[in-house]
């Protein structure tokens, strides 16, 4: 099925970087809002910066957002110390796929990761990429709306 992940994971964290890197995956794309950033915050955790310290030893490391608001981006960009594209419009592919060839990166050793099956897996498969599916990384004090909106989202890949 088009929306199913390569992985299913809980979050970020769980990501197995080792293995893929064995499997001969040499860079990421994230997604941001909810994946590697709290929704529309504007910064990362100590935990994910020092995760994302982690990861960008051994992998290219890029940002593929939807976000569009001009101030937010601002924030973003002032704290991220890898590239970052806005306005994506995923999950069409065409700014993810202008942002691989700028950067070098091959669909065959990128994994694309995010929250949402529907933009984010759906950008990723049809690239070509390993694809990762987490929960939202503010799972756990996001309003119950949110979690239920999710839950259906992700009834589509099953």
């Amino acid at each position: 099925m088009l929306l199913k992940p390569d992985y299913n994971l809980k979050s970020i964290y769980d990501i197995d970087l080792e293995n893929l890197k064995k499997s001969g995956i040499n860079a990421f794309l994230f997604d941001l809002d909810s994946t590697i950033m709290g929704s529309k915050t504007g910064f990362y955790t100590t935990d994910t910066k020092e995760w994302l310290k982690k990861v960008k030893k051994d992998f290219f490391v890029g940002v593929i957002s939807n976000n569009n608001n001009p101030v937010y981006m601002q924030k973003v960009l002032s704290c991220s110390d890898f590239p970052v594209v806005f306005n994506a419009h995923k999950p069409d592919t065409r700014v993810a796929e202008n942002f691989m060839k700028t950067y070098g990166l091959k669909p065959e050793t990128t994994c694309f990761v995010g929250d949402r099956p529907l933009t984010d897996i759906a950008c990723g498969k049809n690239l070509g990429c390993k694809t990762i599916l987490v929960d939202s990384i503010t799972a756990d004090t996001e309003r119950a709306i949110v979690r239920f909106a999710r839950w259906l989202e992700r009834c589509s890949i099953k």
